[in-house]
């Protein structure tokens, strides 16, 4: 007998100036009354993929067994694939675009037991365009699901292999500097890198940090609160990742710092090893996947 959830978390790009959310949620509860939506974000910047599947990868492992709403969509209408994803032993069901937006958070939790093509309309809303799938498809489908529907009956089945993955920066050493690459900033201002503690253990202390606007000095700290006035500092963040931060200040304003900005970390002089001038370079891209650490401020 396939499973009946009583939550579904949404994230999306919709924003809140619209009407979307609302609607979508209204029709996730028309036809399931029971569900409560939880809404895990609807800020993510408008059509930005990577930036929906790093907040969803961020959070997922914390999320309530249930269905997953993902929608950031920029192929809406077009012939991208809905999809709807099972992990684990049916204890969550990922429905989004497979466009990589899902990917992430599915390898976060386990892997993709099954997937499905979201082809069946009896499943759908009637549609007076196909611009809003939100609405007409992942609702309605993410509310079915939550009635017991079975994966099976809402399409045909796709290999999860086949999945289009998600695709996120990794750090690279190059002439014994780290190349980094920022993921996120957060509403504090603090600026994640694609870096784990381990990986910065051999520079010493202080770190040198190089940026497009210059070279700045920054130390490890065990809290945000333990920087120093006027300091910059590397905290190892809720998810386990190196952040660049200052404490009641926002450290990416001040370092003109954004997602997909470099940072190259390397010994500063007078620590235990040198700095070079700052550089411009870019990390690679490849399918990785966020390390985890208990709740906390990100």
């Amino acid at each position: 007998m396939a499973s009946r959830f009583d939550t579904v978390s949404f994230l999306s790009d919709y924003g809140l100036q619209d009407e979307f959310v609302g609607v979508v949620t209204s029709v996730i509860r028309g036809i399931a009354s029971h569900v409560t939506v939880v809404d895990v974000t609807h800020g993510v910047p408008p059509h930005d993929i990577r930036a929906g599947g790093l907040a969803l990868a961020r959070a997922a492992q914390y999320l309530a067994p249930g269905v997953v709403l993902a929608v950031v969509d920029p192929g809406v209408g077009t012939d991208r694939r809905a999809v709807a994803v099972e992990v684990g032993d049916r204890e969550a069901v990922f429905v989004g675009p497979d466009n990589g937006v899902l990917a992430s958070a599915v390898a976060m939790v386990g892997g993709a037991r099954a997937a499905v093509e979201l082809t069946d309309p009896a499943f759908h809303l009637p549609a007076p365009g196909p611009t809003f799938a939100g609405r007409d498809v992942f609702a309605p489908v993410a509310a079915h699901l939550c009635n017991g529907a079975a994966l099976a009956d809402l399409g045909e089945p796709v290999d999860p292999g086949q999945l289009l993955p998600g695709v996120l920066p990794v750090s690279r050493m190059e002439a014994g500097k780290l190349v980094a690459e920022v993921l996120w900033v957060d509403r504090y201002g603090n600026v994640q890198l694609n870096v784990g503690p381990d990986e910065i253990e051999p520079f010493g202390e202080p770190l040198a940090l190089e940026l497009a606007t210059g070279v700045r000095s920054a130390s490890r700290a065990d809290a945000y609160g333990a920087i120093a006035p006027g300091a910059l500092g590397l905290v190892v963040d809720s998810y386990g990742l190196v952040s660049i931060a200052a404490d009641r200040r926002s450290a990416a304003a001040e370092l003109e710092l954004g997602p997909g900005d470099a940072v190259i970390l390397a010994p500063a002089e007078g620590g235990d090893g040198t700095s070079a001038p700052p550089g411009g370079h870019r990390g690679h891209s490849s399918p990785v996947s966020l390390r985890s650490r208990p709740p906390g401020r990100p």
